[in-house]
């Protein structure tokens, strides 16, 4: 765990950090400091990742003079675990107003069952069989039940829309929704300490692009890419443009319109990475995502970038997909 002040004035921000096994090996959250003390994401669960996560978190507020119990605000960026793990221990210690994005309501509100039975469905027509099937499968149905047990729906207060503003500790925060990675995301945009700041969460990290998960392999997978490539074009968009990009991943920055360059570049790779993949006689999404794994990285999340990068593919008329033994299968066009 580590924490630093990262502006100085009468309204600071200061970021703290919980260790991850997975890269870049840390997930932030932010306090920020006003008329009262503002929590922006919640960090990982205290059973993942490399554990402590509730006493980093302690450590982490009272290093800067507060309390768990301090919390009068908790604003969730979008409702991945290691950025709700610790909401629980806020809720239990203080009585949080709760912010959180609006499209979490009705996804928190579905049917786990139901969900299994759609990733089962579209898995098995994209070739995963098997071990890979059954882990995606009970990976979807155990990630909603989680989630929602950690943020649940009845603790949030207020179910933030895109394009709002509404006031927290002082702060006016107006919302953009930013999905690909996951389709729910809202950034935040605010002054502090007289610079225009964007709290992030998992968008417009440096240096690295963050995975299209979107909703995993859920139905909306096939609109996962454009979903991304539309939240990038928000990012550049915001008016005015942020000095300073407080991510959940990676450092604080002040390259906002690179890291959107750089992000739609590296969709713009992947896509012609699986057309490489397919003209080298790879023909389903499983082999597509191992290829791209390679030794090095896990397929688990590859799986579901490479399920979604195969639809656009499709609409532009650079593959075309044929059903095999109730498989779909690719080919250049």
């Amino acid at each position: 765990m580590s924490e630093s002040r990262l502006a100085a004035g009468t309204v600071s921000v200061a970021r703290i950090e919980f260790e991850v096994e997975f890269p870049p090996g840390h997930v932030a959250c932010y306090l920020l400091e006003g008329d009262a003390p503002v929590l922006v994401d919640a960090g990982m669960p205290t059973e993942r990742g490399l554990g402590g996560h509730d006493a980093a978190l302690r450590e982490g507020l009272d290093r800067h003079g507060h309390a768990l119990a301090d919390i009068e605000h908790l604003v969730v960026t979008h409702p991945h675990v290691d950025h709700i793990g610790q909401a629980p221990a806020v809720l239990a210690a203080a009585d949080p107003t709760v912010h959180a994005p609006a499209g979490v309501r009705d996804r928190f509100a579905g049917d786990a069952g139901a969900l299994a039975e759609r990733v089962r469905a579209n898995a098995t027509a994209a070739g995963i069989s098997g071990d890979q099937l059954d882990e995606a499968v009970a990976m979807a149905r155990e990630s909603l039940e989680r989630d929602r047990s950690l943020l649940p729906p009845a603790a949030v207060d207020h179910w933030v829309e895109p394009g709002e503003t509404f006031t927290v500790g002082g702060h006016d925060l107006t919302a953009t929704h930013t999905p690909g990675h996951q389709a729910d995301h809202l950034v935040y945009a605010t002054d502090i300490d007289g610079e225009r700041a964007l709290l992030a969460g998992d968008a417009a990290i440096r240096p690295f692009r963050p995975v299209v998960i979107h909703d995993g392999l859920d139905d909306g997978h096939r609109a996962a890419f454009e979903a991304f490539l539309t939240g990038l074009d928000r990012l550049d968009a915001l008016d005015p443009t942020p000095d300073r990009v407080y991510p959940d991943h990676g450092p604080v920055h002040d390259d906002l319109p690179g890291v959107v360059e750089r992000h739609r570049g590296s969709l713009r790779r992947r896509l012609d990475g699986v057309r490489e993949q397919v003209a080298n006689g790879l023909r389903t999404v499983p082999g597509i995502a191992m290829a791209i794994a390679g030794d090095d990285r896990s397929v688990r999340y590859l799986l579901p970038e490479a399920m979604s990068a195969v639809a656009p593919l499709e609409a532009t008329g650079d593959l075309v997909a044929t059903v095999e033994d109730g498989v779909r299968c690719y080919d250049l066009a």
